[in-house]
């Protein structure tokens, strides 16, 4: 059995990609059947629109409010501090910060499964 210990101040953020303003610091190297990760958006940021075909998910809002548009036809939900959205496989969903305050992000996902997503349209 082990552990993998992440302070706050210690998790170090690296850029998404280039031109993407959001940030984030990986946890997974630490998990073997799941994802996570600590993300970083910044006012007015967003992800792309997407299903995941390859796991469900868990977004947790550690700090600021969340807009989170989720289905088809999209329904748009402001998660606060706090909350918690449990994403089932296969849901189109797309994450943005809509407001004037960062959005800090605790996401994870099962099984481990990448390059499964399909993109859509975002939305506006």
């Amino acid at each position: 059995m082990g552990s993998t210990v992440f302070q706050a101040d210690e998790l170090r953020f690296e850029p998404r990609a280039e031109n993407d303003p959001r940030s984030l610091a990986s946890l997974s190297d630490a998990l073997s059947a799941s994802r996570a990760n600590v993300w970083r958006y910044p006012p007015g940021a967003q992800g792309k629109r997407h299903r995941d075909l390859g796991q469900e998910e868990v977004f947790v809002v550690l700090e600021g409010t969340l807009t989170i548009d989720l289905g088809e036809p999209p329904e748009r939900h402001e998660i606060s501090r706090g909350g918690a959205v449990v994403v089932e496989r296969g849901t189109i969903l797309q994450l943005r910060n809509a407001g004037d305050e960062e959005v800090v992000l605790f996401i994870y996902g099962a099984p481990p499964e990448t390059g499964k997503s399909e993109f859509v349209d975002p939305v506006p």
